[in-house]
């Protein structure tokens, strides 16, 4: 009897140590910390994004924004970039939500503009057939580049600086020396309007979607050759963007879809559905975690770049919705509308 007591009263006195060392672990400020990483481990991204601010007193619809990756001068100002409706393009200063400035120079609506890698230059191409360079500092124009035949619907830095590519009505791909303005080549595409275009991360491959065809070109940067054909879109295929890493290329398309396709290979990593309307924009957010994608059912709707899941579902914008882009830290999502508003969403 005196053996079984003594039993009951070690292991009564094992289970109570082992309940004082767990709360000891649990309590130090370790554990709460691994708490705390793990919890926000599980968050996901986006998931709770609501609208911060919206920028009003544009003139039409915003059919393009674009944000310099950097910010500019001493006041290190973040600096939005949108087309204005009305063949100028408006400079904005993002932290007061103001406008700095108004670019003008062209004789028709501007339909896409982009800014360099260093933030110091912005691109706009515009229905006047021309692309103009402007100085992102003083809003004086650098240089216009003159080669296409028709409207230039789309514009794209290389990340290393050193060209421009550009597309339009004219089934013309032009290629140009960032740094002189000098086309370098003019490539043809399969159909009678190449919609878009996008240069991959490191600068060796870029994309080109046309409209008639529904079908997406890669072409090797250097030589002009062609290297892909994907096919899987059913209409025009309207949007293009590189994931960080480059090893995913997103498409969105007026088919209300949007595919995610390995660039190196050519095939077709899934298809997301969700859109009732066209799909006219489509980004990755910094990290690559999260795609965002704008459409003509007044819709922007954010996903998991790598489930393809969608995480939610933002409205606010009354009319459709022309492009969407994220800030280049990461913070903000941008949005601008045919409805004459530009939204931030945090």
């Amino acid at each position: 009897m005196t053996n079984y007591l003594l039993k009951i009263l070690t292991t009564s006195a094992v289970i109570v140590l082992a309940f004082a060392r767990m709360w000891s672990w649990q309590s130090s400020p370790a554990l709460s910390s691994i708490s705390s990483a793990l919890d926000q481990s599980t968050s996901i991204p986006w998931e709770n994004t609501s609208l911060g601010f919206t920028l009003t007193g544009n003139s039409g619809a915003i059919s393009a924004i674009a944000i310099s990756p950097f910010p500019l001068g001493a006041s290190q100002t973040r600096i939005l970039a949108s087309t204005n409706g009305d063949k100028t393009i408006q400079l904005w200063d993002l932290e007061s939500r103001q406008p700095i400035r108004t670019l003008k120079g062209h004789s028709d609506s501007v339909n896409a503009i982009a800014f360099s890698p260093d933030g110091k230059v912005l691109a706009s191409a515009s229905a006047d057939k021309m692309i103009r360079l402007w100085d992102v500092a003083t809003g004086e124009q650098i240089r216009t580049l003159e080669g296409h035949l028709a409207s230039v619907e789309s514009i794209a830095f290389s990340a290393d600086g050193n060209f421009i590519v550009s597309s339009g009505w004219d089934q013309r791909i032009n290629l140009w020396n960032a740094g002189t303005g000098t086309k370098i080549r003019s490539l043809r595409g399969d159909c009678d309007v190449v919609n878009v275009v996008a240069i991959s991360p490191d600068s060796k491959t870029f994309a080109t979607g046309n409209h008639f065809e529904g079908t997406i070109q890669l072409w090797d940067l250097a030589t002009g050759t062609k290297k892909k054909y994907l096919i899987g879109h059913l209409d025009a295929v309207s949007s293009l963007a590189f994931s960080p890493d480059g090893n995913t290329l997103a498409s969105g398309s007026w088919d209300k879809t949007i595919k995610l396709w390995n660039p190196h290979t050519g095939d077709v990593l899934r298809t997301l559905n969700g859109h009732s309307h066209k799909i006219w924009s489509v980004a990755f957010s910094p990290d690559g975690e999260t795609l965002a994608s704008g459409s003509w059912d007044k819709t922007i709707k954010l996903w998991s770049a790598k489930t393809g899941k969608r995480i939610t579902t933002l409205r606010g914008h009354s009319q459709r919705i022309w492009s969407v882009a994220f800030s280049a830290d990461g913070k903000s999502l941008i949005s601008s509308s045919f409805d004459k508003t530009i939204k931030i969403w945090q």
